[in-house]
């Protein structure tokens, strides 16, 4: 069994969000083989915990504005550290760097196949660039 189409769709849409706001190391985790209660892991960094923020509240707004969909639980707003979004489909874990290499979550699920994330700013910005056209950093 693998994610379902509906799960990859929100984590795409949660991942590009992320990016959008420039987090990093973006890891997509197809987890249906280990957890029933989830199909997608979705495992980004942020450099420091305004950018967490951020990267939250952008995650958030596009799942409600695409999807019409809000997390059911959401853990960690304290320190900004560690928050975790729960879709039911996708789970979307959003690190402060330090934080991630801490509890190295990527690790405890590198056994499960990875779902490949293509930022569309990044090929937009290749066809404008192709294109002869200027070429401004949207981020």
């Amino acid at each position: 069994m693998s994610a379902s189409e509906t799960a990859k769709t929100l984590a795409f849409s949660a991942a590009q969000a992320a990016a959008d706001k420039k987090a990093f190391a973006i890891n997509l985790r197809d987890v249906t083989s280990k957890i029933a209660l989830t199909d997608v892991f979705v495992i980004v960094s942020a450099s420091n915990e305004r950018q967490v923020h951020a990267v939250v509240d952008a995650v958030e707004e596009r799942l409600i504005k695409e999807h019409d969909t809000r997390p059911l639980r959401r853990e960690g707003r304290g320190g900004e550290q560690w928050v975790l979004l729960d879709y039911n489909e996708i789970v979307v874990h959003v690190f402060h760097q330090e934080a991630r290499d801490y509890y190295g979550l990527d690790g405890l699920w590198k056994d499960c196949p990875e779902i490949e994330f293509v930022d569309q700013t990044d090929i937009e910005r290749a066809r404008r660039a192709e294109a002869g056209q200027d070429v401004e950093d949207e981020r």
